[in-house]
């Protein structure tokens, strides 16, 4: 018989991170096709926690930050975008688009977390800005992301001025930093199984048959 019981994942991401979208994409692939159950839960991690809040252009932030080339780059974000295609999520680049500070929309995820939604903003966020290369520092611009999904707009728009989920944030940042988290995206499979960066379908599959021996019968 098999075990009803979904496969909790834990995920530490930031919402600007383009391999955390693809190896979601790939977990999620994963888990449908072995027809094991996932439970995921999602956590803070700001790549860039000392951005400037007008953002910086992604082609020049990535020079700077990793010495990446123009070539270097084109190359990136073609091989992104075809990857991401196949997972049936959409990786839209401009020369034009923007870095931007994601501690808002951290907290907006914080936020929605209560309300039982914190997946589907985040899946949310990752379009907004992968896919319409919206600002996910702008308030109003958040606010209707959480309305986009059914959530109130007015009491979102209010939480993030307020700043009321700031420290909620930054404790949940400081507690997976303490674990040696310093990287994304980090899964951690059944509360003890820590893989780092995106794996592709086949070894994703592989962990949850290994976890979940019977329900991939």
């Amino acid at each position: 018989m098999s075990d009803p019981t979904p496969l909790r994942v834990d995920i530490v991401s930031d919402v600007v991170c383009p391999w955390c979208v693809i190896g979601y994409h790939q977990l999620a692939k994963a888990a449908q096709e072995t027809g094991i159950r996932i439970d995921v839960h999602w956590h803070p991690f700001e790549l860039n926690p000392d951005m400037a809040q007008e953002g910086e252009n992604l082609r020049e932030h990535l020079a700077a930050k990793y010495g990446t080339t123009l070539e270097g780059s084109i190359k990136a974000r073609a091989r992104l975008t075809e990857m991401g295609a196949a997972l049936g999520f959409t990786f839209n680049y401009a020369d034009d688009m923007r870095m931007v500070n994601t501690f808002r929309a951290h907290q907006l995820i914080d936020w929605a977390e209560d309300q039982g939604h914190a997946h589907d903003m985040k899946l949310a966020l990752f379009a907004a800005f992968f896919t319409r290369r919206e600002d996910l520092n702008n308030v109003d611009v958040l606010a209707d992301v959480a309305a986009g999904i059914g959530l109130d707009r007015d009491s979102a728009f209010a939480m993030l001025e307020s700043g009321e989920r700031a420290e909620s944030v930054r404790e949940k940042e400081r507690s997976w930093a303490s674990r040696g988290i310093t990287g994304v995206p980090a899964t951690i499979f059944d509360r003890q199984h820590l893989v780092t960066g995106a794996q592709g379908e086949r070894n994703y599959a592989n962990i949850l048959k290994q976890l979940r021996p019977a329900q991939a019968d």
